[in-house]
C-alpha cells in the first residue's frame, strides 16, 4: 500500500517534509492555460468537513513544466490534470510525456468549473493515446453509476482509479442566510464523504480490476483500513492534511495497528476483504496475488 495526498491538498514547496513522509505527492490540477480561479471566499469549513470552490486556479501547463515541476526533485511525482475539452486532456498529457513523473491523473470530476467534460470513455482515450505514462482517471461518486463509469475508464486505457473526488455541497452564512462561498455551492471533503468514497470503491472493486487509490475523509488508521478492505490498493489523505500535517505518520502507525489487531500481516493482505474472495478479481499490477485469499484465516500475522 501507498499513501498519498489527494490533489490540491499538500503543497509540496511550501511543506516540503510533509510530501517527503508520503508514497507519491499529487500535483494540484493543471490546465493548458493559467486559471485565477473562483472569486473568494472560496473555502469554508463546515459540519463533518471542509466546502471549496477553488476553480482550478493554476500556473498553466507550460510554466508548471519549467518552474514547479523541476522543484518536485526527490519526489514520486504524480501530475493532477483537468481541461475542458477532450483535446485539452490529450494535449496535456501529450505535453507531460517527456517530463520526469510517475503517473498522470485526469480530474474528471471537478465541481467547481462548469466546463468539464462529460465523456469518461473518451477523455481517457484521448489521454491514452497521447502518453505512455501511467494514468489515473479521477472520478466523482456523483454519476448515476460510478462503476459503470470505471468500466469505461478501463475500457478506454486508464490504468488506475482514483476515488472519490469531492460531491457538491452548500452552505448559509449564519446571519444573512446567503451562500457563504461566492460561487455557492462547493466541493465537500473530509470525514462526511467517508462513506460515500467507500461505497463508491465497493462498488468499482467489484466492477474492474483497475489498481484503486482509494480516497475520501481519511483520517485515522481505522478509515484507512476501511478504504483497502472495500477494494482500494492506496489510500490519499486529503483534509486532515490542512489541520495535521503530521497525519501521515500518525495513519501508517495506526493502520499497523489496526492489521495487527484484525490478524494481517500487510495491508496489502486487507485488500477487498470486505468482498466474498470469488467475486473480485485483482489487476496483476496492484501488487497483489490472484490466489491469495483475503481473510484471516490465511492472512493472520506471525
Amino acid at each position: 500500500m501507498r499513501l498519498l495526498n489527494a490533489s490540491g491538498c499538500l503543497d509540496a514547496l511550501t511543506a516540503p517534509e510533509v510530501a517527503d513522509s508520503l508514497d507519491a505527492f499529487v500535483t494540484k490540477t493543471v490546465t493548458p492555460l493559467p486559471r485565477e480561479g473562483n472569486e473568494p471566499v472560496r473555502i469554508v469549513e463546515v459540519e463533518g468537513g471542509m466546502l471549496n470552490a477553488i476553480g482550478l486556479a493554476n500556473p498553466g501547463i507550460e510554466r508548471f513544466c519549467s518552474e514547479t515541476l523541476p522543484k518536485l526533485t526527490g519526489l514520486d511525482v504524480w501530475v493532477s490534470v483537468g481541461g475542458f475539452s477532450t483535446t485539452d486532456y490529450a494535449q496535456l498529457c501529450e505535453r507531460l510525456d517527456a517530463e520526469d513523473i510517475a503517473a498522470v491523473e485526469l480530474n474528471l470530476s471537478c465541481p467547481n468549473v462548469d466546463e468539464v467534460p462529460e465523456n469518461v470513455g473518451e477523455v481517457v482515450a484521448a489521454a491514452r493515446a497521447a502518453t505512455k505514462k501511467p494514468l489515473y482517471a479521477k472520478l466523482s461518486p456523483a454519476v448515476p453509476d460510478v462503476a459503470e463509469t470505471a468500466r469505461a475508464a478501463e475500457a478506454a486505457g486508464a490504468d488506475g482509479l482514483s476515488l472519490v473526488n469531492t460531491i457538491r455541497g452548500l452552505a448559509l452564512d449564519v446571519h444573512t442566510l446567503q451562500p457563504v462561498l461566492a460561487r455557492g455551492a462547493g466541493g465537500l471533503s473530509g470525514p462526511a464523504l467517508r462513506p460515500i468514497a467507500l461505497a463508491a470503491v465497493h462498488a468499482c472493486r467489484r466492477a474492474t480490476a483497475l489498481p484503486i487509490v482509494g480516497m475520501g475523509g481519511v483520517t485515522t488508521g481505522r478509515d484507512a483500513l476501511e478504504l483497502l478492505a472495500a477494494g482500494a490498493n492506496d489510500v490519499a489523505l486529503g483534509t486532515v492534511l490542512f489541520r495535521d500535517p503530521a497525519a501521515p505518520g500518525r495513519i501508517r502507525a495506526e493502520l499497523e495497528a489496526e492489521l495487527a489487531a484484525h490478524g494481517f500481516a500487510d495491508a496489502d493482505n486487507v485488500v477487498a476483504a470486505a468482498h466474498p474472495a470469488d467475486r473480485v478479481t485483482l489487476h496483476p499490477e496492484s501488487r497483489l496475488g490472484a490466489a491469495k485469499h483475503l481473510h484471516t484465516g490465511v492472512n493472520v500475522a506471525g
